[in-house]
């Protein structure tokens, strides 16, 4: 029964929720004020299923960030709502014209618009590993000890403007439909819950699609550059691009993994990672990866 759970809870969890999204919000015309609940319901499904199958059970448990995460979750998602609530006016200020595929069925322009969200957000994400200023507002990010889904909201509130920016800007300015954008927002805050997951799923060949927590966590890993990999919010194809696609299916991450290596010292606190990105910068050498995984990061060289 596990196995089948592992096989099924990232199609199932992404295509049914976002698939329930799009049919409420097109087929039913709700508000788009149903999301938020939706939302709830999907954080509540990741939570019973990292209990039923982790990954890693210690990341279950609070480390003294449960509170601090909350928090992050609460303000980041209090912004998406103001940016619900002020659509209407950033369309029509931003909008170019009416170049918006509006033809196309609502799967079609939903799709369309992850596609090029997903750039966006890709390309700020990798220039965050290569801009020191942008790095330090990134940082928060990666200072996490554990994964699983709630830290996947886990960000500096002005990072998160910034990813937003590349990611919604070129559809403001496209002309995209509010309905469009309300649901776009609400995947792209069901895929950071996948992305996260404390799940042991199994993506079999969709892990050459789908950028899910099997392949994500290499992202955070600690070791100095090694997790300038896995760049992608939704697709692996950006990072087939970029040339940062990697994968180690037979490495199991560990908590020991996961942070930054150079800064074991970063704040925990809510109000200190705000504040950490403008203070100088004390850090040590980063260590060097396991004799397991360095091998597989040779390979990949």
């Amino acid at each position: 029964m596990k196995s089948l759970f592992a096989a099924l809870y990232g199609p199932v969890f992404w295509a049914g929720f976002i698939g329930a999204a799009a049919w409420l919000v097109a087929a039913r015309h709700l508000s788009l004020w149903v999301l938020p609940p939706l939302l709830l319901l999907a954080l509540l499904t990741s939570f019973l299923a990292e209990r039923y199958l982790p990954y890693d059970g210690d990341w279950n448990q609070d480390q003294g960030d449960g509170a601090r995460d909350i928090v992050h979750a609460l303000v980041n998602e209090t912004l998406y709502l103001l940016g619900l609530a002020i659509f209407p006016w950033l369309a029509g200020t931003m909008a170019l014209g009416p170049f918006w595929p509006g033809a196309l069925p609502f799967w079609g322009e939903l799709l369309l618009a992850i596609v090029i969200a997903d750039f966006g957000i890709t390309l700020v994400h990798y220039l965050s590993h290569r801009s020191y200023f942008l790095w330090k507002l990134h940082a928060v990010h990666h200072s996490v000890q554990r994964l699983y889904g709630f830290n996947g909201w886990m960000k500096h509130p002005l990072h998160l403007l910034l990813e937003a920016a590349g990611g919604m800007l070129p559809l403001l300015l496209l002309g995209i439909p509010e309905r469009v954008m309300g649901v776009l927002a609400f995947a792209v805050a069901v895929q950071l819950l996948l992305q996260h997951a404390n799940v042991d799923m199994r993506m079999g060949p969709l892990r050459h699609v789908f950028a899910w927590a099997p392949l994500h966590r290499f992202h955070h890993m600690k070791y100095g550059t090694a997790g300038d990999v896995n760049f992608g919010l939704f697709f692996t194809c950006w990072d087939r691009l970029l040339g940062t696609r990697f994968d180690a299916p037979r490495y199991r991450m560990a908590g020991k993994d996961l942070g930054i290596g150079s800064r074991p010292d970063y704040p925990c606190a809510y109000a200190a990672q705000l504040l950490e990105p403008f203070r100088a910068e004390e850090g040590v050498r980063a260590p060097a990866p396991p004799a397991a995984l360095r091998r597989v990061l040779n390979r990949e060289k």
